[in-house]
């Protein structure tokens, strides 16, 4: 699954780059340059934060449904003798 960004986001994210170039490392880079950058990132780190969101949101789905269980058992009433 190849990973995108909207427009707006890709924008930010390539001023981010710049902006850290900038501050980080005295350099001054281009549009190009930070795309190229961030399209790397995407490639070589993308799947791997895809995958660690999807183990997050398996781990919080798991949690919620132990939750719900704990719940579901105390709502069950004792038979009467």
């Amino acid at each position: 699954m190849e990973i995108t960004l909207s427009k707006e986001n890709k924008a930010m994210m390539i001023e981010s780059i710049q902006t850290f170039f900038q501050t980080e490392r005295d350099e001054e880079i281009g549009i190009i340059a930070a795309e190229s950058i961030l399209d790397f990132m995407m490639d070589e780190l993308g799947t791997l934060f895809y995958n660690q969101g999807v183990h997050d949101a398996k781990t919080m789905v798991e949690q919620k449904i132990m939750n719900l269980d704990e719940d579901l058992d105390s709502l069950v009433r004792p038979l009467k003798r």
